[in-house]
């Protein structure tokens, strides 16, 4: 029995720290470098699409990313776009974000709550006299093969078609159709391709690895 539940605080431990690695990768890929951004605005020609010039869609890329960290009370931002001084943000683009914004706050209390799980195993393995190295290095071997064998599984499904990832990743962390804009009446879809995002996922992907 004690060897059993010094494995499982192994297991535990291992499986923490991956998440902590892992939701620490998404937080990388998307803040560490905002120059990011702007070869991404630049790839996908966004500036023609929006008729802004790069430092206004900079200037929204900024106030965008700070609320999605809780750091705006308000996603509204006026600049000029198309010529016209103006919101550029919607009602819809308010009520999705809101919506994103909670599942990125929400995985940054799944991180917190990782670290106090894998402290907790540590701490435990410590005070029972555990080989805590060797347990710890083989449970986080075999948690790192699992989740390997997943992100293989998600990389071949995201390089073969994307777009359904994309879509399904939305109808299953989204209860509302709010996510699906027309580009035609929506500037933050043009600013945000399709090519953007799975771009990012390859940048997050490595960042993990």
């Amino acid at each position: 029995m004690r060897k059993w539940w010094d494995w499982l605080s192994g297991a535990a431990a291992a499986f923490s720290l991956v998440i902590i690695i892992l939701i620490t990768a998404f937080e990388a890929g998307m803040y560490m470098d905002f120059g990011v951004y702007e070869k991404e605005y630049e790839k996908y020609d966004v500036l023609s699409e929006l008729d802004m010039e790069m430092e206004d869609v900079m200037y929204v890329t900024y106030e965008m990313m700070y609320y999605l960290r809780g750091e705006r009370e308000e996603l509204s931002v006026m600049t000029t776009v198309e010529g016209a001084e103006q919101d550029f943000f919607n009602e819809q683009d308010r009520l999705h974000m809101k919506d994103v914004q909670d599942l990125f706050i929400g995985g940054l209390h799944l991180r917190a709550g990782a670290v106090i799980i894998f402290l907790i195993c540590m701490i435990t393995l410590f005070i029972r006299k555990a080989d805590w190295k060797y347990i710890l290095s083989r449970s986080y071997q075999v948690v790192l093969a699992v989740f390997g064998v997943l992100a293989a599984v998600l990389g071949i499904a995201v390089a073969a078609d994307f777009n359904r990832v994309f879509v399904m990743f939305h109808e299953i962390f989204f209860t509302n159709d709010l996510w699906i804009f027309d580009p035609a009446e929506d500037y933050m879809i043009r600013m945000l391709p399709e090519g953007l995002f799975f771009d990012m996922v390859v940048r997050i992907g490595i960042i993990f690895i």
